[in-house]
């Protein structure tokens, strides 16, 4: 387990707030953690706690303390899971379209994180002071496909600076809306949240995080077409928000497609079909591969079938 972290303050994050300073240095703590903690009196600046609105400028030395874990409250349940990988640190789990990763309002249960914390036994990261899956990468509900989970903090961690580092591949395929003049290209356009709804993510200039998403045309069936996907940042609804942005929503999103939303997909097409990491305690590179799912196989087929 983490119990401290001692932080200088460079000139490059001279007066910014100190909840944004520990959040993009440690990346093993969001932002909201970080004010948690903050709020619980276990941050130090130069030796003085502070509050969550304080700024760091250079020079300043910060010390977080990591809370120890607590007992989540999450319910541990049998749904069966499939396991592509597993080893003492970190397990790699094909997640099926329509489940939930993480409990929420309305999903209580019956979520990937309630499968896990049966097929684990406990033995999860602790990231962020709560007993809990270490889901280092999470995909949408609908979203089928591969996510990988650390089994303890030291995995958490070290997988979690690769995807910072963008040295975290992760390979997506998807059918969108629309023919393609090009055999690929690149978006790249920053991303936020959506000005009127908090709901949704959109690409805007204000208060957002660069994102890339680089895709490849596999084939084209006239009103819809089939790409692989290679995400070089991983932003929220990444995919989703950048084909909606370029006129090619992806099939089925009833967020980000166009009113009348293809009902027989019960969500997006859109699967998590490759990862590649470097494992995080011996370094080897490690890659995994997921079929296409029967419901995206299905949906290739009908519309090669029609045209």
């Amino acid at each position: 387990m983490l119990n401290a972290m001692i932080f200088a303050v460079e000139e490059d994050s001279n007066g910014i707030r100190i909840d944004k300073f520990i959040s993009e240095k440690t990346q093993e703590l969001t932002r909201a953690a970080v004010q948690k903690i903050i709020e619980n009196g276990c941050v130090q600046k130069n030796g003085i706690i502070v509050s969550k609105s304080c700024c760091v400028k250079t020079g300043d030395r910060i010390s977080v303390v990591i809370p120890e874990a607590r007992e989540t409250q999450i319910l541990p349940q049998d749904i069966p899971l499939d396991v592509r990988y597993e080893d003492e640190d970190l397990l790699v789990v094909n997640k099926p379209k329509g489940m939930v990763v993480h409990p929420a309002a309305g999903n209580e249960d019956g979520t990937l994180v309630n499968a896990l914390m049966y097929y684990c036994k406990g033995g999860l990261s602790g990231i962020n002071g709560e007993i809990r899956p270490g889901i280092v990468h999470r995909i949408d509900k609908d979203t089928s496909g591969l996510l990988m989970v650390a089994k303890n903090d030291f995995a958490h961690v070290r997988l979690a600076e690769q995807i910072k580092a963008h040295s975290f591949t992760r390979m997506y395929q998807c059918v969108v809306y629309g023919g393609f003049k090009t055999e690929g290209g690149t978006v790249d356009a920053p991303i936020g949240r959506h000005p009127t709804d908090r709901k949704k993510m959109t690409v805007t200039q204000k208060n957002s995080k660069n994102a890339v998403t680089h895709y490849e045309v596999v084939r084209s069936f006239g009103e819809f077409s089939h790409l692989k996907v290679k995400l070089e940042t991983g932003r929220t609804h990444q995919i989703r928000v950048h084909m909606s942005y370029i006129g090619h929503p992806v099939a089925g999103d009833p967020v980000y497609g166009p009113k009348k939303c293809i009902t027989e997909l019960a969500g997006q097409c859109l699967h998590a079909g490759l990862i590649g990491f470097k494992h995080p305690r011996n370094g080897k590179y490690i890659q995994l591969e997921s079929e296409l799912p029967e419901y995206f196989t299905s949906f290739l087929e009908k519309i090669g079938n029609e045209r």
